[in-house]
């Protein structure tokens, strides 16, 4: 692996832990976070299983308030 190969693969790593992150906290929405890391919303949805990151970010709390209208 060249020198270029292994600094986009470290900056690619750095801006997906960001951006997940940020997606993970509320910070974000999905759309904001790929542009982020670059990347289409579907890759960065694929990707977001990587770093233990939920696709559906929905608030426990939340959960708890749905139950009662179910």
């Amino acid at each position: 692996m060249d020198i270029d190969a292994m600094i986009r693969e470290k900056y690619f790593a750095i801006y997906m832990i960001l951006a997940s992150s940020l997606y993970e906290k509320g910070k974000l929405s999905l759309g904001q976070a790929a542009e982020v890391a670059n990347m289409s919303k579907r890759a960065f949805t694929e990707l977001l299983g990587h770093y233990s990151v939920s696709v559906f970010n929905y608030p426990a709390s939340d959960l708890k308030n749905e139950k009662i209208y179910v």
